[in-house]
């Protein structure tokens, strides 16, 4: 099981320049490469202060110089809002300035208030469509020519310009929940990524087992990647927990004041949801959170871990995305590195 990094420019603060969130995320993504990890991944967000991404190719190609090996995955770009001209030729040349480290994400979309303002507020749901007519044309797009007739987009005879440095383009990834999306994916030779969320590891079972059901669907094809994106928070001290608990309770705060779509957001910033009404989703306790997320000294994560390696998940990602300072996140990270990542060696 390989490891890799998922981060976003998180602001809760107007007082916070940006400039210093950017160079926060490239020391984050310096110590992860430094420290072995596979892939940093990082996505796509549109007018909200709190997870900032507006386009993840030009962070990883902005990462590209900075970085020698690690890889630089798109986690993810979302299908309606781009074109696949547009979306095949940029990545193409992404993977060009990072000498072929390019690895390809894409998502259907979740939040409502990002289609109320990057597609006419169609219906969050319906960006399935775009997302599954959007993947077969990436990589002939990468190969060569290619013109297009269908629902979403039409197009003459049409090229990815630059082509890219990895042979037939780079993987791609797919966003996966129900079953329909597992099947899609690997009927289509891509990659698959999951994220429970703030559930329990029944869910990553739920998850793998609908990878499985879908692997043994195309038996004739080869088994994909499938890599699992979780909150992780490791600490030293047995009372520390509270800290990255306190932390991703906030983050899932402002994560629904967002997915609510009942605010006027000011100036990128939305208000969390209210304390008390927190405090009504049992999921979100603070003693569920830590036994469902993965929070806890180095030899409970190892032993969380371990259970995830042996369900046959390839990837498991470290979500470092959960409202803490700087300092705060760089500690269980490098913890993670120095404490964990050993034990799968």
């Amino acid at each position: 099981m390989k490891f890799s990094l998922f981060l976003q420019m998180e602001r809760y603060s107007a007082d916070k320049p940006h400039k210093e969130l950017l160079d926060e995320l490239t020391e984050l993504v310096q110590i992860a490469e430094a420290g072995g990890m596979e892939t940093v991944w990082i996505g796509e967000h549109h007018s909200m202060e709190f997870t900032i991404g507006p386009n993840p190719l030009s962070f990883l190609a902005y990462l590209a110089p900075l970085t020698q090996s690690i890889r630089l995955g798109l986690g993810t770009v979302i299908a309606p809002f781009w074109h696949p001209v547009k979306l095949a030729s940029e990545a193409a040349l992404v993977d060009l300035m990072s000498n072929g480290r390019l690895e390809f994400g894409i998502a259907r979309g979740a939040y409502q208030c990002e289609f109320d303002r990057m597609a006419g507020g169609i219906p969050a749901k319906s960006g399935a469509g775009h997302l599954r007519e959007m993947v077969p044309l990436l990589p002939k797009l990468w190969q060569g020519d290619t013109a297009h007739d269908g629902e979403h987009w039409q197009f003459p005879v049409s090229t990815s310009v630059p082509k890219p440095q990895q042979s037939g383009g780079p993987d791609i990834w797919v966003a996966a929940r129900e079953q329909e999306s597992h099947d899609y994916a690997v009927a289509n030779d891509c990659n698959l990524m999951v994220t429970p969320l703030f559930k329990s590891d029944e869910e990553v079972g739920a998850l793998m087992d609908k990878f499985y059901t879908a692997c043994s669907k195309y038996p004739e094809k080869p088994k994909p990647k499938i890599m699992c994106l979780r909150h992780t928070f490791v600490h030293e001290a047995e009372e520390d927990w509270r800290i990255g608990v306190d932390g991703i309770r906030n983050w899932y705060a402002h994560f629904q004041g967002w997915a609510k779509n009942d605010q006027i957001p000011q100036n990128g910033f939305c208000q969390p949801i209210p304390e008390a009404e927190l405090d009504q989703v049992e999921a979100l306790q603070p003693e569920i959170l830590r036994k469902n997320l993965v929070i806890g000294m180095p030899d409970q994560i190892i032993e969380r871990l371990k259970y995830y390696e042996s369900t046959g998940l390839t990837e498991y990602s470290f979500w470092s995305d959960n409202s803490l300072s700087h300092e705060e996140k760089k500690k269980s990270l490098q913890l993670f590195i120095d404490k964990v990542m050993p034990a799968f060696k």
